[in-house]
This record gives structure tokens, sequence and C-alpha cells, in this order.
């Protein structure tokens, strides 16, 4: 049989792969390639840890494929001239890829469909980026959910009878992979500096070998998913998974994610039992938010509430810049647009109290938080992005209702009470004893001297008055958003941080 092509895109790995799997189960001999979108690169629309995360993970694929005889087809430029060339030049006449939700990537996959298959190439299409497809789990009349708990409700009742494991594809492809002599050669792995990006060692390094050695020790015996269901919620205690970078460039799969949860949770009891299935809790969010972007594509752009359009946002250039750089005088909103700054990665409950400070506290439209979150993470995902901030903002499904509003100094008290996170990223706050580390500008000049710190110069006085700008936000947002489909927004769940 001639060769075939693995398109990869969000799928940088080996085990678990499900367009892979399809691709060695027809016994041809199968070359993996990824094509590198120089204008993708050099955009606004992606910033320097996630080039980073995926350059990473490239480089380990290739020395993967490299041990295993074969090797990664790099190519750079326009995905169906490149693949087109690639399949001339090896005799390929079948593609298969894995799907993506993404609205951009739904109109690629389209135009280089269409254009391959003018050339006699066959296209195949594979589910792989979520266990269960965006119309697989619907109510009964077709319709999709639009409130989680019932969504994960009917997602648990489904996979019951119908679990779904990871497909053996590391296994098939030692046996059917195209070899380096016939693949040829390829361009080197960029360095992000390639494309006008920054390299860093604190943001998140991201292979598959160090996806399933992360999926490993957050599961085993002792580790943090015993205690996930309240340590999560703390930053100090870094009690995540820290999966969420490799769940976006695919260095590991949903189905074995789930699989190993599972099966974590049924030899587990009591507070264990409840922590892994508070975090199995939040990978079916994922997948409701990735069912989500497919079945209300306008969400990417548009809020899912029409009447969450007509909410008067604010303009102020200086508050988004005070807010980007962490410079807001509340210190855990600085910690964490720090961490984000700094590391390429922010802590869920931060994502949570940072955006609703952006759009309640400072009433600045959502989208201009969503496209910095997707600039500076490197598990900027459309559809968990997306959701997240529409989730803060009470514009989106199953958002928090309107006059739900952070409190920035309280959640600073109960989730870093000794203040230790903010110790770590706003060092200038270091000396300041625990009782006044959640609100600097109110502590006694006294003992800011003596911890060094100046209100307005070392460290900046609020830019605005939680309280002012609490009643600021419920003025703003109950006209449009009281009578507005109640069912949607007047529930209150917390959002996906895997």
């Amino acid at each position: 049989m001639d060769p075939s092509i693995v398109w990869l895109r969000r799928d940088l790995r080996l085990h678990d792969n499900v367009a892979l799997f399809e691709a060695c189960r027809r016994d041809a001999r199968v070359c993996l390639a990824f094509v590198l979108d120089p204008s993708l690169l050099r955009s606004e629309r992606v910033g320097a840890p996630i080039v980073q995360a995926f350059f990473d993970a490239l480089a380990a694929l290739r020395a993967n494929l490299r041990e295993l005889g074969s090797d990664l087809a790099l190519l750079e430029g326009d995905f169906a001239t490149e693949l087109s060339r690639l399949a001339r030049r090896i005799g390929a006449r079948e593609v298969f890829y894995n799907e993506d939700y993404e609205p951009e990537a739904i109109a690629r996959d389209a135009s280089v469909t269409a254009a391959l298959e003018q050339e006699g190439v066959v296209m195949h299409a594979s589910l792989d980026h979520v266990y269960f497809g965006a119309d697989e789990i619907q109510l009964d009349g077709g319709q999709p959910y639009k409130v989680f708990t019932p969504f994960k409700r009917r997602w648990i009742e489904r996979r019951h009878p119908l679990p779904r494991p990871p497909v053996p594809s590391a296994q098939l492809a030692k046996g059917c992979l195209l070899s380096a002599e016939s693949i040829g050669t390829t361009r080197g792995v960029p360095r992000p500096e390639d494309f006008g990006h920054r390299s860093s060692a604190r943001f998140p390094h991201v292979s598959e070998k160090r996806a399933r050695a992360l999926l490993g020790t957050f599961l085993r015996s002792g580790g943090a998913v015993e205690r996930y269901e309240v340590e999560r919620n703390f930053p100090a205690n870094d009690g995540t998974s820290h999966l969420s970078p490799h769940l976006r460039a695919g260095t590991i799969g949903i189905r074995e994610c789930f699989e190993r949860a599972f099966e974590r949770r049924d030899e587990s009891r009591g507070h264990v039992r409840a922590s892994v299935e508070a975090w199995i809790g939040e990978l079916i969010w994922r997948e409701f938010y990735q069912m989500i972007l497919a079945r209300f594509p306008h969400v990417a752009t548009e809020p899912f509430l029409p009447a969450a359009a007509r909410i008067p946002w604010r303009s102020s250039e200086e508050d988004f810049a005070a807010w980007c750089a962490g410079r807001t005088g509340y210190p855990l909103i600085d910690a964490a647009m720090r961490q984000l700054n700094e590391c390429g990665w922010m802590h869920n409950r931060l994502r949570m109290l940072v955006a609703s400070f952006l759009t309640k506290d400072l009433l600045l439209d959502w989208r201009r938080g969503e496209r910095y979150f997707e600039e500076h993470l490197a598990d900027a995902d459309v559809a968990q992005n997306n959701g997240g901030w529409q989730w803060a903002a009470s514009t989106g499904t199953d958002a928090a209702p309107y006059f739900r509003i952070f409190n920035p100094m309280r959640q600073s008290a109960i989730f870093d009470p000794s203040g230790t996170f903010i110790r770590q990223h706003v060092p200038e706050l270091r000396k300041l004893p625990d009782a006044h580390i959640h609100r600097p500008s109110t502590a006694p000049p006294l003992l800011l001297a003596e911890a060094g710190i100046e209100i307005g110069r070392t460290y900046p006085a609020p830019i605005v008055d939680h309280a002012v700008a609490r009643v600021r936000a419920l003025d703003a947002f109950a006209p449009v958003l009281r009578a507005a489909k109640p069912r949607e927004t007047m529930r209150a769940k917390k959002r996906p941080g895997v």
C-alpha cells in the first residue's frame, strides 16, 4: 500500500492518538507531519509560552520518532501546499488528522481538505481532542446542553456503558512508521526567537514523557489528587495537576486522563474518592466548553447571552495596563498577573479572581482579558479560555450570576491567608506582616516604613475602591441581565482548572 500522512496539530504524541491509530490500522507506512504557520506564529494571537510549549513538544516527538528509525516531517508555509508537496514526495494518497473545534481550525481543515482531495488525496478526520463529540452528549430532542450539571450527568451516564479506553497507537506505530530515509530531510525545530518570541525556563515544559509522568505522579497513592477537592483552591499549595498545557498541545490523550482517573476513583474511598471525582468533574468541564464552542461558534467573538451585548463596558487604557502589569494595588490580583506574565501559567482560582476584577471591578470588556490570556498562557485554548472568561463576566452559558462579584481582599485572606503566594510574586510586600499583606494601603504608616513600602511609589495604591466598583457593576449589569434567561445566568458554578 502507498504511504499515508498523519497531519499533527494539537496532538503531539504517539500514545492514544486516534489519527495515528487509524492510519496504522491500514498496514500502510505512516509519516507524521506538522506544518508551521509563519503568519500565525508572528501574530498577536499567540504568545511566547504557547510557542515554546509547542516547539518543546515537537522536539521531543521528533526525538521519539528518530529512536524508532523514523522522523517528523516538519514543514513551514501554507498548509495545503506543504502537505501536497509532502504527499507527492513520498507517494502518499491518504491524510489522517484529528478534528479541532476552533472556528479558524474548522475553516482551515475544510480548505485543506478541498485542496488535497482535488489532487486525489483522501482525507480522514477522527475525534481525538475530546472524549465525546459535540453532538454525542445532548438533550433528548437533539439540542445542546447549556448548563453544566445536567451535561455532566448525561456525560457520566453515557460513559458508564460505553467507556473509551486509550487507543494503542504507540504500539502500532512501532511497526508502521515510514523510515527517516524515505521521509527525507526536513527543517529543524525552530526556537521561539526565530518568530519574535522569548524563551524562558519558567514557562511550562511540555512533552509526551513529561505529561504521562505528571499524570502518574498526580494520581498515585499519596499524590496531589487525594487532596485536590480542597487544595486546588489554594495557589501556594500547588495542588493542581498542571496538565493543562499538555492537554492543549496534545502531549497526552484525554482518554488516557479519564481512564486513569476513573481507575483511581474506583479503588478509592471517602474523601480521596471525592477528590478524584472533583478532578474528573474538571475534565468534564473541559468537554462542556469544547461542546459549547462547537455548537455555538459565535461565542468565540460574542457573548453567549445576546442580552449581554448591551453591557456598557468602560474604556480605560490606564486601568487595563495596570491590570496587565499586576499594578492594581490589590496584592493577590497583582501576584496572579505577575505569575501569568513570568510563568505563562496561572492557578485556576486566580483566573476566576482576576477575570472578575477586570470585568466587574474595572468594568472592562471580557474580550480584552480573554485576548491577554490567549497571548500569555501556555495552555491557551479558545474553548477553555472563552468559557472561563464568559463565566466570570456573567455573559456565558452556566455563568456566574451578575451579582456575584469576588471581593479581592476577602478572597486573598481565604485562599492565601499567610500571604505565601503574594510574597512569592510581589516581593516588595515580603516584609509586611500577614495581617496587612492583603490590603497594604490601610497598614499603619510606621509599619509600612519598617517594611520599606511607600504606597504610591514602591507599591501602588488601589486603582479602584472595591465597594464603589461593586455598586457601579451592579448598576451596569442589572438592567441588562436581570431578566436574561435566569436559568443560565443565575447559576454559580466553578469553571474548570485541570
